[in-house]
């Protein structure tokens, strides 16, 4: 048997008010160079990735069949036993947070695990204290690159779910719970990091970033084409695993990292509609204004929308 919760919102993003927003934008060309290491690190990338492949195609797919069947459930006589008077995208499913959920658990664990902190160590060993290397910093930007796809896909003509207005305060919602919560967590667990530069190991706030701009790919695209998802989802692994290839984080860092992310994102896209529905019914948002709190930094996002 299957259990919904049922809270009293409206989750249509749908429809929107006209725009007109400029971007500045110019074009920028990276080069990924492969250095005298780049044979250990794809040897240690390899088997990461393998593993990770098989968890990626699981959370796309599963996500997928998730709405298709819930849309069936919705079709059915389940909707009656909350009220007749809720609509399909009143009702929520839980399914979608069990996977993220488990992750941010194993992370917890393995704070009070020796079996998975010797896990920990000896993955430390294989990627770095056996085969020392030069690290590669692109992880600070790959990290966004599934948000910035988003973007990018729209402005190239392929539209996503949601209108700009909507889907930048989504994203902006999502950075705003992984934020505080990747923030707090760092100052109360106090893990030193695998090179020791400081005690700010767990979680992974580079990976946490990383599954939830995934996460948001993923939700814009999910009706044009799950592959979108599937390509964010391989960019975010690609974060984690340099992390761990740059001896910044243990594993339990980026899986954390990882469930925290996505949870992010779900749970954003599941709260926006009650809050435009309860505090902005019939009325334009022109501007959103969000505070985030990032690795030590604080400030204000704003988001405005342009008519015509």
């Amino acid at each position: 048997m299957k259990f919904f919760f049922a809270p009293e919102l409206n989750g249509n993003l749908e429809g929107g008010i006209n725009f007109k927003t400029v971007l500045l934008h110019s074009n920028t060309r990276y080069i990924i160079g492969v250095s005298k290491y780049g044979n250990h690190f794809m040897k240690y990338a390899k088997n990461m990735i393998s593993a990770a492949v098989f968890m990626i195609s699981f959370l796309t797919v599963k996500a997928q069949n998730t709405d298709t069947a819930f849309v069936r459930k919705v079709k059915g006589h389940v909707i009656h036993s909350f009220s007749k008077n809720l609509a399909p995208n009143d009702i929520v499913s839980y399914k979608p947070f069990v996977i993220p959920t488990l992750m941010i658990a194993y992370g917890f664990t393995t704070l009070k695990s020796d079996g998975l902190v010797d896990l920990n160590e000896e993955i430390k060993e294989d990627s770095w204290a056996e085969n020392p290397h030069k690290r590669l910093h692109i992880d600070n930007y790959l990290q966004f690159v599934p948000a910035a796809a988003v973007y990018g896909l729209n402005i190239a003509g392929i539209k996503g779910k949601n209108n700009f207005k909507d889907r930048s305060f989504l994203y902006l919602m999502s950075n705003l719970f992984l934020n505080v919560s990747v923030s707090s967590l760092k100052r109360i667990t106090h893990v030193q990091r695998p090179d020791g530069t400081s005690y700010e190991s767990f979680p992974s706030g580079h990976t946490a970033e990383a599954f939830a701009s995934a996460e948001f790919l993923r939700q814009e695209y999910k009706d044009v084409s799950p592959w979108y998802g599937i390509a964010g989802y391989i960019t975010a692994t690609a974060t984690a695993v340099l992390r761990i290839y740059n001896n910044k984080h243990w594993l339990s860092d980026v899986v954390t990292g990882a469930g925290i992310g996505i949870a992010s994102t779900k749970l954003a896209y599941w709260i926006y509609p009650k809050i435009k529905k309860k505090l902005f019914k019939n009325k334009q948002m022109n501007t959103f204004v969000m505070p985030y709190y990032l690795s030590g930094s604080g400030g204000v996002s704003i988001v405005y929308t342009f008519h015509k």
